[in-house]
């Protein structure tokens, strides 16, 4: 894909669509666990066709039906702005989300795999404000067709992260593949985010390290900071099959229940990429990651909860002790993290944040995002599932995204891991990978 060049040409000028009736103005709440991760969240889905070759009868369906659906996800319409208190917050103003229709000069296959995450190329298929300087400046939701000479297209999706994590993202695209469909909400939205408001005053009841700052004088004699800062990042799609997995489960015997495929492959990565980044062995490498909150509050949260409900955990070790001991131990570590989540360890993230309006730290950081368990091939809008599905881009440089194959059983399964590494160390992870992948 890298020497492939992508043509897109915008047609007309984007469009404002906003709900098809009346809805709620005013401010709109946002929780401190929706303040955590403020960054713009670009997905593509591709789909084969709509049936009329050229793809324009599915801008028609999708621009009506995202119109009907944000009656109900009304907040989606409304603009990002500053609360009195200096937080986050949305304004529901009824302007809108964006809408834009493109035409590429090519035929849907020639761009290739989607989930190798190259944004010189995905990056064209959604839509970005020109010159805009920060969130602030930018809308809720913005949805760009982009139709091809095959006559399929791809809805590329520009969502920010404040507004929902990957399980809220996903219930609102399946609710609008309802609404194109002509079908009734099956999961409406719960508004309401004040079910997530801090105490009064705030609790905190844990020292919450995902928060922390790792400087290049953090813990050691031997200090220096990671190499290859500011190399040019390639970004890569490793595929791990469930044999794979079971492989890498098999090297990481844990105590009690039996390893998970997340646990196996985060402790993995984390692992293998603090070596190929060749950080020196006294320097603490911080595994930052989300966990789903919803069934973790006592009481669950309610279905359909629309707002960010994941809360970030972490686990720290330094570099040389992860390379030495390498996967147990950090599936050890990263188990830990996750056990550590619990209804008062959630309440007292909510509350540190309302106590000091930190955001957690990347510095010497992985952050995983997982979205292996996320139904992307649910998204119909009257064409059937997605033909192929991903991320335009990863968010930050720090980021590895798991996500399905989604191929089905018949060839194997698996997760794809998607990161971005300076040549160098892209290749020695590369080795690493094919240490346990190849079979």
């Amino acid at each position: 894909m890298g020497v492939f060049e992508l043509g897109v040409k915008q047609q007309g000028e984007p469009a404002l669509v906003p709900p098809a009736e009346e809805t709620p103005k005013g401010p709109y709440f946002l929780s401190n666990l929706d303040q955590n991760i403020a960054v713009i969240v670009q997905t593509v889905y591709c789909f084969r066709g709509a049936g009329d070759g050229d793809g324009s009868s599915a801008s028609v369906v999708l621009r009506e039906s995202l119109a009907k659906v944000l009656v109900h996800y009304y907040p989606l319409a409304g603009r990002m702005t500053i609360s009195g208190e200096g937080k986050l917050a949305v304004d529901c103003t009824g302007e809108g989300a964006v809408f834009v229709e493109a035409e590429a000069d090519c035929a849907m296959a020639d761009i290739g795999d989607v989930t190798e995450p190259d944004p010189s190329v995905l990056g064209k298929l959604v839509y970005s404000v020109p010159g805009a300087k920060n969130i602030l400046e930018m809308p809720l939701l913005a949805a760009q067709v982009t139709k091809f000479k095959c006559g399929g297209f791809v809805l590329g999706l520009a969502i920010n992260h404040c507004m929902f994590d990957g399980v809220g993202a996903m219930e609102f695209v399946n609710s609008w593949g309802e609404t194109a469909r002509g079908l009734p909400l099956s999961l409406p939205p719960a508004l309401d985010r004040a079910v997530l408001r801090a105490r009064d005053p705030p609790q905190l009841e844990f020292p919450h390290h995902e928060f922390a700052q790792i400087t290049d004088d953090d813990g050691a004699d031997e200090v220096a900071p990671p190499p290859h800062d500011g190399a040019p990042l390639l970004y890569r799609s490793f595929r791990f099959t469930a044999a794979s997995i079971s492989r890498l489960k098999a090297l990481a015997p844990l105590e009690g229940r039996p390893c998970t495929t997340f646990e196996a492959l985060a402790g993995f990565v984390w692992s293998a990429r603090t070596r190929a980044l060749g950080m020196a062995p006294s320097r603490r490498s911080k595994l930052l990651f989300a966990v789903d909150g919803r069934p973790r509050f006592a009481p669950p949260l309610p279905a359909g909860y629309f707002g960010n409900a994941i809360v970030l955990t972490s686990a720290a070790c330094a570099a040389g002790e992860l390379a030495a001991a390498s996967l147990p131990r950090a599936v050890r570590l990263v188990r830990g993290a996750v056990e550590a989540v619990t209804d008062a360890y959630m309440r007292s993230a909510v509350d540190y944040f309302e106590a000091t309006r930190a955001r957690p730290s990347l510095a010497s950081t992985l952050l995983i995002t997982a979205w292996s368990r996320l139904p992307f091939r649910a998204a119909d809008f009257g064409w059937g599932p997605p033909a192929a599905y991903g991320p335009a881009a990863l968010p930050e440089k720090e980021v590895a995204l798991f996500l399905s194959c989604g191929d089905g059983e018949e060839r194997g399964g698996g997760v794809r891991v998607l990161l971005g590494l300076p040549p160098a160390a892209m290749a020695e992870f590369q080795r690493l990978v094919e240490e346990v992948t190849a079979a």
